[in-house]
């Protein structure tokens, strides 16, 4: 039966050879990525999948020479802290937008469900919300919302199908539809 290579004396000797490798950049990676992440938690996390990789990396028999590890372990931590700050930015926006978004009211009454809806039309463009308000709550045709506005009416109708598009798809999203 073949050893694996986590598994006797020269598994022993790889595994001694990692943590010798850990020992000897991981203060350095650790400060390095705490400063480009500004959080220390995250920095950890950051340097770990390094190592993580290099183990792997090693498994594979891809292991790069010994002079250049340092400069490959500071580019995978660049990388993986590079990607951890994206993916953080996204979820932060992700978050930003849920956070604005009025929450629609479960069961509402019909007053509540027009004054939901009035919010979210005060979140449209201003000539969205101009044409919208002419139209919906002054009954006002397409020509006579044209005068009134300086717009054409083709763009009026344009306007018009935009701010319902966007209402229609934020209602549906918040599951008031």
């Amino acid at each position: 039966m073949a050893e694996s290579k986590d598994t006797g004396p020269a598994g022993a000797a790889a595994g001694s050879a990692v943590e010798a490798i850990v020992a000897e950049h991981q203060t350095a990676l650790l400060r390095y990525a705490a400063r480009l992440l500004n959080d220390p938690v995250a920095a950890q996390d950051v340097v770990q999948e390094a190592f993580v990789r290099l183990v792997r990396e090693r498994n594979a028999g891809r292991l790069p020479p010994p002079d250049t590890w340092a400069g490959w372990l500071h580019r995978v931590t660049h990388n993986a802290a590079v990607d951890y700050l994206r993916r953080e930015q996204r979820l932060r926006g992700l978050h930003k937008r849920q956070a604005d978004e009025p929450a629609a009211p479960a069961a509402a009454q019909p007053e509540e469900r027009m004054a939901y809806v009035l919010e979210l039309a005060r979140r449209l463009p201003t000539a969205e919300q101009e044409v919208l308000v002419l139209r919906l709550q002054e009954g006002r045709s397409y020509k006579e919302i044209s005068v009134l506005t300086g717009r054409s009416e083709g763009n009026v109708g344009c306007l018009l199908h935009q701010a319902v598009k966007t209402l229609a798809a934020r209602l549906q999203k918040a599951g008031a539809l």
